[in-house]
């Protein structure tokens, strides 16, 4: 299972829209004006990448704290971590309206 797990990962990594950018346009340093336009940039790659909810789904998993991972920043995905613990539930992060089961390994309180 373990196996399959990390070729179901490997595939959708394999379908972004990010596979033919430069990386460091999706971790971007600083908060000044050429950090906004970058985020902008990132985000506009993540909004036409096939793969956007798998993504943010890894993100919200693991935990990844640095960069711009299924169309959202690291304030975005710490809000979203704020908001599901604060409703009680997990997967309020979703990019659909549809509420995923909870099966993300992470424990509630």
């Amino acid at each position: 299972m373990a196996t399959a797990q990390r070729d179901h990962t490997a595939h959708w990594r394999e379908r972004g829209a990010c596979l033919r950018v430069d990386p460091d346009l999706f971790f971007p340093i600083g908060t000044g004006g050429l950090t906004q336009v970058q985020v902008t940039e990132a985000k506009a790659v993540c909004r036409r990448c096939p793969v956007i909810e798998q993504c943010l789904g890894w993100a919200m998993r693991v935990g990844q704290v640095e960069g711009i991972w299924g169309g959202t920043t690291e304030g975005e995905r710490r809000l979203m971590r704020l908001r599901d613990d604060a409703d009680g539930h997990l997967g309020a992060w979703r990019v659909t309206s549809t509420r995923p089961a909870r099966s993300y390994g992470w424990k509630q309180s």
